[in-house]
């Protein structure tokens, strides 16, 4: 039987509670402008989708305040299995656009994205194993076993393919190993081939890394083996390339090339950046106000209701809104950090730090594709944009932030 008591209660962080209320009611208020011209079925319009999400996402929100914390650390791996065998089932069934991201429930007009979910019990799976093993994370060796692990259900999710996705699941790892005690070096070695890649393109950015290379392992004082290594393994890679653009899909490349010049194609791959610039831009500080946005309403900007909510914001309500909203994030992410620290368990510390870089990825890369510094990917705003499975995963986080965050024995 599971007791609980009046302190679990007093101890929940109502500042995240009340941040969560806040971006939703603006996430809806938004929607609603977006969905005031769209007429049919209830479900034709994205403030009537999210707002039949959120009666389950808030349940489960609520659901999960009352599984024993142990139960959660017990299923931790058993939940890792079943993510794995979700971003599987996309491949079961007819792809959309191109993609195997979704998959159809028999018997209904309903689909989910298994990646949200898998991604949420990557993080469990990973914070119930470094917690566990208790690693002496001193050896390089004790993190490999760990990344490998994510890498598994990351992979698939790349061939579905959802890049963006892919990367939101693997940002946990370094914060989550870095909380374990695993030495910085270590965890820049990890992430030096990335850099030997993408500077590789050109000449002054791949010969500065190359220094920058060579300073990091000599102050780090490896063998000479494993220096010698290092740094021609690197320099290997980023001559490497020119093979690994041409293994990426040519809409992959082009949200690349847009990036780069944005003005090569502003009426193709670059459009969506364009608009959204547009939009942003035409809303100065204080915006056009609730339903006034041309870009919005004449449906200039596309994915308006997920990818390119913050570009509706910023044209209605102006800049000082998106402002707001990401003091508030960062507010957010930081008290979730604070609870990490506060902690009384290496299990839940590490749970929130991954949930926090899961949250943090999500709000980085959609605010930075939106004005244009970083390529176009379809990650959606925590809270504000629209989307079923988006949306129950976020409300599933914020459950589990508020259940690891209380400090009681079950």
């Amino acid at each position: 039987m599971i007791r609980y008591h009046s302190l679990q209660y007093k101890e929940l962080p109502m500042s995240i509670i009340v941040i969560v209320s806040i971006l939703s009611i603006i996430g809806l208020v938004v929607l609603k402008s977006i969905s005031q011209n769209e007429y049919g079925l209830f479900f034709s319009t994205p403030f009537n989708k999210q707002l039949f999400f959120l009666v389950p996402s808030i349940l489960l929100c609520f659901v999960i305040l009352f599984i024993p914390r142990y139960t959660i650390h017990k299923y931790s791996y058993p939940l890792y299995v079943i993510g794995i065998l979700m971003v599987l089932l996309p491949f079961t069934g007819s792809s959309h656009a191109g993609t195997y991201r979704w998959f159809n429930i028999p018997g209904s007009n309903f689909s989910i994205q298994p990646s949200e979910f898998a991604k949420v019990f990557t993080v469990l799976f990973l914070a119930r194993y470094l917690s566990d093993h208790n690693l002496k994370m001193k050896k390089f060796t004790s993190i490999i076993i760990p990344i490998s692990l994510v890498l598994i259900p990351t992979i698939i999710v790349m061939n579905q393919p959802d890049l963006g996705t892919a990367i939101v699941m693997m940002t946990p790892v370094l914060p989550m190993l870095y909380w374990s005690g695993a030495r910085p070096f270590y965890l820049f070695l990890i992430i030096a081939p990335i850099f030997s890649m993408l500077t590789a393109f050109q000449t002054l950015s791949f010969t500065l890394w190359a220094i920058i290379l060579g300073t990091v392992i000599i102050t780090s004082r490896p063998t000479l083996l494993m220096s010698i290594i290092l740094f021609f393994g690197n320099i290997f890679l980023g001559l490497l390339s020119p093979y690994a653009w041409n293994s990426l899909s040519p809409y992959q490349q082009n949200r690349i090339i847009t990036f780069l010049n944005p003005e090569k194609d502003p009426l193709g791959a670059a459009y969506q950046i364009i608009q959204s610039k547009t939009a942003i831009g035409s809303g100065g500080v204080f915006g056009k106000g609730w339903g006034a946005g041309t870009q919005t309403h004449l449906k200039f900007l596309p994915v308006q209701e997920s990818d390119f909510i913050l570009s509706v914001i910023g044209e209605e309500m102006g800049f000082a809104m998106i402002a707001s909203i990401l003091i508030l994030v960062c507010f957010f992410i930081v008290q979730i950090i604070k609870r990490s620290f506060l902690s009384k368990d290496r299990f839940s510390s590490l749970a929130l730090i991954g949930i926090a870089s899961i949250l943090l990825a999500h709000v980085f890369v959609n605010t930075a594709m939106t004005v244009g510094l970083i390529p176009v990917k379809g990650l959606p705003f925590p809270f504000l944009s629209a989307g079923g499975s988006f949306l129950i995963t976020s409300y599933l986080m914020i459950g589990l932030i508020l259940k690891l965050s209380v400090n009681y024995t079950d």
